[in-house]
């Protein structure tokens, strides 16, 4: 049950965490693509075809795609999981067309706000692309270092767009309107009912945004990024028993301070979290990659980058 927290009320650091949840690992790989960087839509015809604009640190999935990361200039993207029988992704019709599984990357590329991201929403059409030989339901939650945010979801057959800094929580489905609505019957978002604490995405949703109500306000940026990395802890447990009896973990968190350009990422096989300095590496010219996964990471390691051929 994938989360993302922002946290943007503080007077220090607009800081974001989210977490990933799967039944088996997303075999993830951590990526610095240069803006300059030719891509396509990997949606076969009419695929949109484009240059990156910025440059940004990004995670991807079994190298299908980007479900993760932030650019230079401080816009942060995530994909996370929303159930089939809400999603209608948009008919077929003239527009350019990108697949849902390099979704995130694309707005990495080309965006600098969620502001323009948003104008931009209706330019291209999202495209639903197996992966794995699975169909999967995919909605987007976007801020940037100014405190906005955005929440996008394909229902409908329309991308529905929830566009405000008051959106500063997102889980797997239900849809973002369903979740608010449950969320009005805890205190002290106007019911009366205390936190609860199971595993589903409802209330996982509840108790991420119930802890961000009451964070204490940071004093420096490294309380800003503990901060909601101590929230996102809280509600992705390292294993968790669902209710068609399997016991699903999460295999890792990532977080990000949008106001100094920092990407954090930490696998719960890890005791230690590391980070990524955008701004130092934001002007280099080729694609570099390291494994997230690697145990020894920790602190600042962008030095551990190494040169590597993108797979999508």
């Amino acid at each position: 049950m994938c989360t993302r927290i922002f946290w943007n009320d503080n007077a220090v650091a607009k800081t974001v965490s989210r977490c990933m949840d799967w039944a088996v690992s997303d075999e993830p790989e951590l990526w610095f693509v240069p803006r300059g960087t030719d891509r396509t839509g990997n949606a076969g015809e009419r695929s949109l075809a484009w240059t990156s604009r910025y440059s940004s640190v990004s995670v991807s999935m079994w190298g299908i795609g980007t479900v993760d990361g932030l650019n230079e200039k401080g816009l942060a993207a995530h994909g996370l999981y929303l159930d089939l029988d809400e999603v209608e992704y948009p008919a077929p019709d003239e527009r350019p067309v990108i697949s849902n599984a390099i979704w995130v990357q694309y707005l990495l590329d080309n965006f600098a706000t969620v502001a323009e991201a948003v104008a931009a929403i209706d330019t291209v059409r999202i495209h639903s692309q197996q992966l794995r030989d699975q169909e999967m339901g995919v909605h987007i939650a976007l801020e940037d270092a100014s405190g906005d945010s955005a929440i996008i979801e394909p229902i409908g057959g329309r991308l529905v767009v929830h566009h405000g800094p008051e959106y500063t929580v997102m889980a797997n489905s239900p849809s973002l309107d369903k979740q608010l609505a449950n969320l009005a019957e805890y205190r002290p978002f106007g019911g009366e009912l205390p936190p609860p604490g199971d595993i589903s995405s409802l209330d996982r949703f509840v108790r991420a945004s119930y802890f961000l109500h009451y964070l204490p306000e940071p004093e420096n940026e490294v309380e800003a990024v503990a901060g909601v990395f101590q929230l996102i802890a809280n509600v992705s447990p390292y294993g968790a028993p669902y209710s068609d009896g399997g016991v699903y973990p999460t295999w890792w968190q990532s977080g990000a301070d949008l106001t100094n350009g920092v990407y954090y990422f930490g696998s719960t096989r890890s005791p230690s979290i590391f980070w990524v300095p955008l701004a130092e590496i934001a002007d280099g010219t080729e694609v570099l990659r390291l494994d997230p996964r690697d145990v020894s990471l920790v602190g600042d390691s962008s030095s551990m980058l190494q040169p590597a051929t993108l797979p999508y």
